[in-house]
């Protein structure tokens, strides 16, 4: 988590400064593509201190309302993020295009003096935008390393697909519209002047908004994803399975079923089949060794719950449903809980 608030705060700051410089260029020269950078730049801004936001709320401990916690809370400012990329960048930006594209004015060579020295409206456009991607660029690359960190050896699409952290990817990905977006507003304004057609820079401006649009319809698309509650990964379900099957006293894996109440925080169910010759005791003393065997290799899977059956029973029944099962019991372990349900021979 230090790694993805390394690279929020990064953002943070590069897109401030960004604003700040795009704003006032903007101001200087009328630019619609100038005044739309500005606003992203100011969402963006917005958006990393939603994310900080998401990752403090996460942290609150279990309570009587939220007994698992709130890990997804970072999932739901990650899903408003997403939205005011879309609606509010995006959204902006294209409204801005269309009214400039369709009234695009006159393209006005006018002269600005600052500390003495002399600037064209068209140099000071792309002085900004350069000193834009400047900051963009450093911001980018920052949160670029903390992802590659998280990613270790899969390739970029699968880490992104597979993630269970959003923070670190979407602020790669706000980075990588920013950057996009400033290159094709360098290239409206330039166009703009040299041809003097100023509806290029309405047009650049619907470009910048539909770019923010396809990475925003993108992060909501991943953002539902892990609200509705994803799973944990299949080598990692894998290996809880191989771990389970590997005790004594178990005789067969059922159902593993995983999800992610957060990006380090994962529950587990898990069904256990256990020879009709194991005692009670002797089932307890397997379940406790299949969790802290989990535990050692997998500490990321924080809350356990296991389902115990006799073989004898299920073939009592034909094969059809579980055993029955007896009263439950709950214990925990620095914050942990875990379960396990004995069944009745």
């Amino acid at each position: 988590m230090a790694s993805s608030k390394k690279a929020v705060y990064a953002a943070i700051a590069g897109n401030f400064s960004i604003a700040v410089t795009k704003f006032a260029g903007a101001a200087i020269s009328g630019s619609s593509a100038m005044l739309t950078e500005g606003i992203h730049s100011l969402v963006d801004t917005g958006n990393g201190g939603l994310l900080l936001l998401g990752m403090r709320r996460a942290k609150r401990p279990p309570d009587e309302q939220h007994p698992f916690g709130y890990g997804k809370s970072l999932y739901f400012y990650t899903l408003i993020v997403a939205i005011l990329i879309f609606g509010v960048g995006g959204g902006v930006s294209i409204y801005e295009g269309i009214k400039h594209a369709l009234h695009p004015g006159a393209i006005e060579s006018q002269t600005i003096s600052l500390l003495g020295l002399s600037f064209t409206g068209l140099t000071l456009n792309i002085a900004v935008l350069v000193v834009a991607i400047l900051f963009e660029s450093w911001a980018g690359y920052t949160a670029l390393v903390e992802f590659n960190k998280e990613r270790g050896q899969q390739s970029m699409w699968k880490a992104i697909r597979t993630s269970k952290d959003p923070t670190t990817f979407t602020v790669l990905f706000e980075d990588s519209a920013a950057l996009a977006g400033l290159v094709v507003a360098l290239v409206g304004v330039v166009l703009a002047h040299q041809l003097q057609m100023p509806v290029i820079d309405g047009i650049a401006s619907i470009g910048i908004g539909l770019i923010l649009c396809g990475v925003a319809s993108f992060l909501v698309w991943e953002s539902k994803g892990l609200l509705l509650g994803e799973s944990a990964d299949p080598e990692e379900r894998a290996a809880i399975q191989r771990l389970a099957r590997a005790d004594e006293g178990v005789e067969e894996v059922g159902r593993t079923m995983t999800m992610h109440l957060g990006p380090h925080e994962v529950l587990l169910t898990l069904e256990l089949k256990f020879a009709d010759d194991l005692s009670a005791e002797g089932v307890e003393a397997a379940v406790d060794r299949v969790e802290r065997a989990i535990r050692a290799e997998l500490p990321h899977v924080k809350r356990i719950f296991v389902e115990a059956e006799s073989l004898a029973a299920t073939r009592r029944s034909g094969g059809q449903g579980s055993a029955q099962r007896g009263s439950g019991r709950q214990r925990g372990n620095g914050g942990d809980d875990s379960s396990a349900e004995a069944a009745s021979t």
